[in-house]
């Protein structure tokens, strides 16, 4: 009897090596930095601050998640207070308030960018102040690699005085009208897990423009051990920092971002290419001034059922794909929470679903993909 051998595997995201991460952690052993700081540290930091103009100050960190939260704390967030974030996101946006003990308020999406309506934000500030209880922060995310409308986001937040924390964790080669994501916040935060545009196998960073924040992070994430002989605390700390180590990983990645963004952008430009006559199919454009790195491909279908037969039809051949982020204002930790929508990110979840986007998928296997959508289709 024949056997029906599996076709390889076709990842959504998957880690890519640029050929010189292996010297700077071989240097990390070498020279015994196994530690949370080192020379690989200090050197990646100064990699992604010339990535994003030389204008911010960089604390690397073990995670995105550990970014958003010493982020809030150094906005001031604490137990009771509201958060306003976008609720068409991962839930690591999120999470980080509950730690503080602070309530989110979910606000939905706009159809330009997928990302935080102005119009429901401002419906979000004014209730709150309205019940005599204003936002402490904005949690504004860049999704899928599309920059927020950062003009209106920001003239809405600086009106009512409110700092915004800028989650660019799929955003890192992404800018808005020629200016880096991650540099529009009062506090960035990026992301270096393995499935982000470039990675560190865990990682991520904190950026501000305010070198005090930055340090401060520093500080947070060591434990915050004060300055003395002996082991001395007046703050809560963590331990939040990144390894050598893994800062010898994110070097040698650095080195590769602007090839790394390119290969995502022809993903999507193939896709779009050959995807594009169909009907069924619909893309996000980037709106004027806007360039993605388009961290994941994403298209969107007329209904629930049809992204189905295509995911089904694409897992069937071994293709991973995945629907859009589900909102967090219908996910049941959140259930209760305070929320301002009009059913956008909802239909946008239903509809939509993430392709493969790696940056080192082969020619045969974007042509997996897209003959499988075809099939489908046809």
């Amino acid at each position: 009897m024949k056997t029906v051998s599996t076709p390889t595997k076709i990842w959504l995201s998957s880690p890519h090596m640029g050929g010189t991460e292996q010297d700077y952690v071989k240097e990390a052993f070498d020279t015994n930095w196994i530690a949370p700081l080192g020379p690989n540290v200090n050197a990646f930091e100064q990699a992604i601050k010339e990535e994003l103009g030389n204008t911010v100050h960089v604390a690397a960190l073990s995670s995105g998640t550990a970014a958003i939260h010493l982020g809030l704390e150094l906005l001031g967030v604490g137990k009771g207070d509201d958060v306003i974030c976008q609720s068409f996101t991962f839930s690591a946006s999120a999470n980080p308030i509950s730690y503080l003990g602070a309530q989110p308020v979910f606000v939905d999406s706009e159809l330009d960018t997928w990302n935080m309506s102005p119009e429901l934000l401002r419906k979000a500030i004014e209730s709150g102040i309205k019940e005599g209880k204003k936002p402490k922060a904005i949690i504004a995310v860049h999704l899928y690699g599309m920059p927020y409308k950062v003009t209106e986001i920001k003239a809405i937040a600086d009106e009512f005085q409110i700092p915004v924390l800028e989650d660019s964790a799929e955003a890192l080669g992404s800018s808005y009208h020629e200016m880096p994501c991650g540099t529009f916040g009062d506090i960035g935060i990026l992301s270096f897990n393995g499935n982000k545009i470039i990675t560190t196998s865990g990682g991520g960073a904190l950026v501000s423009k305010n070198r005090t924040y930055a340090e401060k992070a520093v500080f947070l994430a060591t434990q915050a051990r004060d300055e003395a002989p002996h082991y001395q605390h007046s703050n809560i700390g963590y331990n939040y920092r990144m390894s050598n180590v893994l800062a010898g990983i994110g070097r040698g990645q650095m080195e590769v971002l602007d090839d790394r963004v390119k290969a995502r952008r022809s993903n999507h430009h193939y896709y779009k290419e050959q995807l594009g006559q169909f009907e069924e199919i619909e893309f996000l454009n980037e709106p004027n001034g806007y360039f993605s790195n388009r961290w994941l491909s994403c298209i969107l279908t007329p209904s629930f059922e049809i992204r189905e037969k295509l995911r089904l039809a694409l897992l069937n051949e071994n293709v991973e794909s995945r629907p859009l982020w589900k909102p967090l204002h219908l996910q049941p930790i959140f259930s209760t929470a305070k929320h301002f929508v009009d059913g956008t990110s909802a239909s946008l979840f239903e509809r939509g679903l993430c392709l493969p986007s790696g940056s080192n998928l082969s020619n045969e296997d974007l042509e997996r993909v897209v003959i499988t959508i075809k099939t489908v289709l046809s």
